[in-house]
């Protein structure tokens, strides 16, 4: 069987070589062909490229003479997907409970010889809880601006939008200890009773259609079932830390 070839010409400079050219490279070979491998090796010999195959961006592939275009479109010209940076998406959310359900089962693995036990469930939530604040601390100055959309206080009273997540992390820190449940317990309650009447009247009573700003203010998950999650778990939890007490002293 001929070789399949490809052409791929592609950015390598000493301080910088192009990702989505090494991604074309890496595709084209996984493909089964084999790469002519051009290097641009300063911006202006990059420049002059472009200028002088009409493009406006590399890498640049050919086939049989014929041109390909960039990473993107390489993922076309075989079939695949392209994913799209404005597509809403819940993928977000779910892999962080889908960690912090495996950390509390590890934890609880290594405290208690056995993962399945009360305690794994107490920290999924407590673990969610300070993964969450932690996306949203990453910039608080964008999940604020996000959170102002539809949350009930917030709108009323801007500077809880960025008391909000501190507040969400350090709950969650002292609910993964199992101390100071004087303070986390009304933390947990109140920022959680809100944020799910906050989510409700947005999306089931208004029928607004929002992205949430439940894993920071750069995502594009949209404010519905998922995000109302994250507000229950921190209620249920909040509850659950005030009834154990008395269930074990009726026991």
């Amino acid at each position: 069987m001929a070789t399949k070839k490809a052409v791929l010409h592609r950015m390598v400079m000493p301080t910088h070589t192009c990702p989505f050219g090494l991604k074309a490279k890496d595709l084209l070979q996984r493909q089964g062909y084999d790469v002519e491998d051009h290097w641009l090796r300063t911006r202006e010999e990059t420049n002059a490229f472009k200028a002088e195959h009409g493009v406006k961006t590399t890498p640049q592939t050919l086939i049989g003479g014929e041109r390909i275009g960039g990473y993107d479109d390489l993922r076309r010209f075989f079939g695949k997907s392209v994913p799209d940076p404005q597509a809403v998406t819940y993928r977000p959310v779910i892999v962080v409970f889908a960690m912090t359900a495996l950390m509390a089962l590890a934890a609880s693995l290594a405290a208690f010889g056995t993962p399945l036990t009360v305690r794994a469930g107490e920290w999924f939530i407590a673990f969610s809880m300070c993964v969450l604040a932690l996306l949203k601390l990453q910039n608080v100055e964008r999940f604020a601006t996000m959170f102002l959309n539809y949350d009930l206080l917030a709108k009323r009273w801007v500077p809880y939008s960025y008391v909000y997540p501190y507040a969400e992390g350090l709950a969650g820190v002292l609910m993964a200890a199992g101390v100071l449940t004087w303070l986390s317990v009304p933390i947990a309650l109140v920022i959680g009773a809100i944020g799910a009447a906050s989510v409700i009247k947005a999306v089931y009573v208004d029928g607004r259609e929002l992205k949430c700003a439940c894993v920071g203010g750069d995502s594009n998950v949209p404010l519905g079932f998922l995000s109302l999650t994250e507000n229950v778990m921190m209620v249920a939890m909040a509850l659950w830390m005030i009834a154990a007490p008395m269930f074990s002293a009726g026991h």
